[in-house]
């Protein structure tokens, strides 16, 4: 046999017995493929639905163990970056809410963060847009703070992935919601130089106050961020001198948590 067709063999295997995960895309969502074979490579079943399916009721979230909402630019951003995926969600607010409440996992990237943020699954500021004015793809490093308190940075302390957004910069409600944020644990990553210190543009690349990449809830099992672990999950994506499959880990501390 092949070493392909053995691989192929036990991503089947792996598929077949792991949680179901909900990929949720919107018109303009596009990193869908991407994050349905991290799931994969993680243990989960993904299936890519969109979201018309989703707020019609032809499909029901509570038939997942796990959900995603994946990077991109759903309808176009327009009326800014996640508000018309948010406004159409809120049409299943309620299981949306008993979905969180059970405890089951929540993902969302880029994209994705900024629809939980404006749903209110995540809270304390908002995402707007990048202190430099423009749109900024590159390669950033972020580490998690040691208060941090969701089992989806498990195992994870510094890692370096890529980012691409125009709407990235988070901005807190007051300086004491930042400071509350803090401490409470629900500041998931920080934007970070090569030894973890604080670090400015374009290190931190959209100028988020507190250096804030990723936002946990108080329960820990809803998680955004602006990187895309999607895009580090298999050999030969990260640049050189990078860790190769680092982001791959989020998916996997994901899927763990699908199954307890």
């Amino acid at each position: 046999m092949s070493a392909t067709s053995q691989s192929t063999r036990v991503r089947a295997s792996r598929a077949s017995a792991g949680p179901r995960a909900l990929v949720m895309r919107a018109p303009g969502t596009n990193c869908q493929r991407e994050t349905s074979l991290a799931l994969e490579l993680a243990g989960a079943r993904p299936d890519s639905v969109h979201l018309e399916e989703i707020v019609t009721n032809r499909r029901r979230l509570d038939d997942f163990a796990l959900m995603v909402l994946p990077g991109g630019f759903a309808h176009g951003d327009h009326l800014g970056a996640g508000t018309l995926w948010s406004h159409l969600l809120e049409a299943v607010s309620e299981p949306l809410q008993r979905f969180v409440e059970s405890g089951r996992p929540v993902l969302g990237i880029c994209n994705g963060f900024q629809a939980l943020v404006r749903l209110g699954l995540l809270d304390g500021g908002s995402l707007t847009r990048n202190a430099s004015g423009r749109f900024e793809c590159r390669w950033v490093l972020v580490q998690r703070p040691q208060s941090v308190n969701t089992p989806f940075l498990e195992g994870i302390e510094r890692v370096a992935l890529p980012v691409a957004h125009g709407e990235g910069r988070f901005v807190a409600r007051d300086p004491d919601t930042l400071s509350e944020l803090k401490g409470s644990g629900r500041v998931a990553l920080v934007y970070c130089d090569d030894v973890g210190n604080p670090i400015s543009y374009p290190g931190n690349p959209n100028g988020s106050e507190g250096d804030i990449a990723a936002l946990t809830n108080r329960g820990g099992n809803v998680l955004g961020l602006m990187p895309h672990p999607e895009r580090d999950a298999v050999a030969g994506q990260a640049p050189a001198g990078r860790a190769d499959g680092a982001g791959l880990a989020i998916f996997t501390n994901a899927v763990k948590m699908a199954r307890s």
